[in-house]
């Protein structure tokens, strides 16, 4: 049994791509999307008919209108093509706005109804932010479930549970890059390997936390660099992968042992209890968030990057031509 099949036994498999044709290929439960993601989907001339379609009626509508309706069109798709969920992203460029996320949080599922989707099937992919976090937890109060992306800091991961988020996708590559960027030349790949990558062991103590406390909220390791990674948190609730790591799971061979299980021990690596309280105090959560040099970066990075193709899927939009 390829390494594939065998974590499709201890953990959700998920597919990060807005391509729902390679989804297909590889049978995952759920799939995830972002900007940069439907911005390499829509370019590529197998979709360029759907991106057609679906804009011929709305070319003369306000450009952020048609960004969602390219967004829940690939959704559509992807949900005929897995039994499970879609998380579809709220535009990065709200991230500090609680309000406009919740109202365009809201449009997105509006969307998805008036398209007959049975919205339990959506998750709403908001960024991280103590905005985010507060508009997500209103959300959830009316049934809207969310995933809340841009996870660098086990403070993060609190808030959200506290704030009972649906799901949570701590990032591990870019964790790993920011680690092993800081060190430099003394980086050493064969000792930060496994459970020792800073990415894999932040992700564990997050899914140990949350699993003490008894919080229901689940979580999904994203961002992989590796398979290594992956196979290092098998057992974790959701895994979402690129169609690449995807295709070398599937054709690799070996045996395979859940990693993570709710009762693990992580010794000196547990978290505080305290994060929970820091958690529900805004000042709280921003101190400890910027007392994380590694989180407070990645999570500017990773808003700065989604709003940035954001950006360019508006203005491919707008060159495209009326054919």
């Amino acid at each position: 049994m390829n390494l594939l099949a065998q974590l499709k036994q201890y953990t959700t498999v998920v597919a990060d791509t807005g391509d729902f044709q390679l989804i297909r290929q590889y049978a995952p439960q759920d799939a995830t999307t972002n900007p940069s993601l439907i911005l390499k989907a829509a370019q590529q001339p197998a979709y360029r008919q759907l991106v057609l379609d679906t804009l011929a009626d709305k070319r003369q509508l306000p450009v952020e209108q048609q960004i969602d309706a390219l967004l829940i069109a690939f959704g559509l798709r992807i949900l005929d093509s897995v039994p499970g969920r879609v998380s579809t992203e709220v535009d990065a460029r709200l991230s500090f706005d609680r309000a406009a996320t919740e109202a365009k949080a809201r449009q997105l599922i509006a969307l998805y109804q008036a398209a007959g989707v049975d919205t339990s099937r959506v998750l709403i992919k908001i960024a991280a932010t103590w905005e985010g976090i507060q508009a997500a937890a209103a959300l959830e109060r009316d049934g809207i479930h969310c995933n809340l992306t841009l996870l660098f800091a086990p403070v993060q991961a609190a808030a959200c549970a506290r704030a009972g988020v649906r799901l949570i996708s701590p990032f591990v590559g870019r964790i790993y890059d920011w680690y092993k960027k800081a060190a430099g030349a003394i980086w050493d790949e064969a000792a930060h390997a496994g459970v020792n990558d800073p990415g894999v062991r932040s992700v564990r103590r997050i899914y140990a936390l949350l699993r003490q406390h008894g919080f229901a909220t689940e979580v999904m390791g994203a961002s992989f660099r590796s398979t290594g990674q992956i196979l290092a948190l098998a057992g974790c609730d959701l895994l979402t992968i690129s169609p690449d790591l995807l295709q070398q799971l599937q054709q690799a061979d070996g045996e395979l042992q859940p990693q993570l299980h709710a009762g693990m021990e992580l010794g000196e690596d547990t978290l505080p209890a305290s994060l929970l309280d820091d958690a529900v105090n805004e000042s709280r959560f921003r101190f400890a968030l910027n007392e994380d040099a590694m989180a407070t970066e990645k999570l500017a990075e990773g808003i700065r990057l989604f709003a940035a193709d954001t950006e360019k899927l508006a203005q491919w939009l707008q060159a495209l031509p009326n054919d």
